[in-house]
């Protein structure tokens, strides 16, 4: 064993100590590394999760919402259901959006059953293309209005509905040549048809329901009102039916 004079030792016992300090210190960096790690992971899924469950049910544009009632307008279009039904529901909606879609095809067919065929509820359709990301919705629009214009709205809704999937990617004549398409299936004059949307006949139309939605306080679709109280989104249809009973009490 090598002869250690006091002075070599305490320098050897000092570089000992040094190398367990930096070992010590390690550690507890890496601890805290992993730590602040697990909190940014924990707090970027929260907000995942939270984005995702705001904009799960309906395709929005701002984040504006009224709290309460609203006096909102119901448009020009004939309602579903009798007119003299105490409860009004004005649906602001996007032939193109998928979330509009959904609660066609699942919450508006219950809706009928249970409250506008038993003459509780009269159901009115409004406009609300949402242009910078469905480019056909405005022109799906017009088209229906084209299709009111010969008695036949409702119809030709249920139609742009049932078939978003055909016309939604396609290019603008793309799809106006499906909506006339669209038009002889529901039994609407061809040339009249055809003319109208050609025209822009009911594009002002059109755009004052959209000015109206936005005044009342819509910012995406669909943005359901029920007395005047908004429901946002493709909500189950439970929470549908919870907001009719309640405005049936009042």
């Amino acid at each position: 064993m090598p002869n250690l004079t006091a002075s070599k030792l305490y320098k050897l016992l000092s570089k000992i100590n040094v190398v367990w300090i930096l070992v010590i210190l390690l550690i507890i960096a890496s601890f805290l590394i992993g730590v602040l790690f697990t909190k940014v992971q924990y707090l970027e899924k929260g907000m995942s999760v939270s984005t995702i469950d705001n904009q799960s049910s309906g395709d929005q544009l701002g984040p504006t919402q009224p709290t309460g009632p609203v006096d909102v307008a119901v448009g020009h279009l004939p309602p579903l259901g009798d007119e003299n039904a105490p409860v009004t529901i004005v649906e602001f909606s996007d032939f193109q959006c998928p979330f509009c879609k959904s609660l066609f095809d699942e919450t508006l067919p219950q809706i009928k059953k249970e409250f506008i065929d038993t003459g509780k509820v009269k159901f009115y359709y409004r406009h609300y293309p949402l242009t910078s990301i469905h480019p056909n919705a405005q022109k799906a629009a017009e088209a229906s209005e084209c299709a009111n214009d010969q008695g036949k709205f409702w119809d030709y809704h249920d139609e742009l509905f049932n078939n978003q999937a055909d016309w939604e990617s396609l290019s603008a004549d793309e799809a106006s040549a499906k909506f006339e398409e669209y038009a002889g299936s529901v039994g609407l004059s061809a040339n009249e048809f055809s003319d109208c949307l050609s025209s822009g006949k009911f594009a002002d139309a059109v755009n004052e329901d959209l000015n109206d939605g936005t005044a009342a306080g819509v910012d995406g679709t669909p943005g359901t009102f029920i007395n005047g109280y908004l429901t946002v989104g493709a909500v189950p249809y439970e929470q549908f039916k919870a907001e009719i009973e309640a405005r049936l009490e009042e």
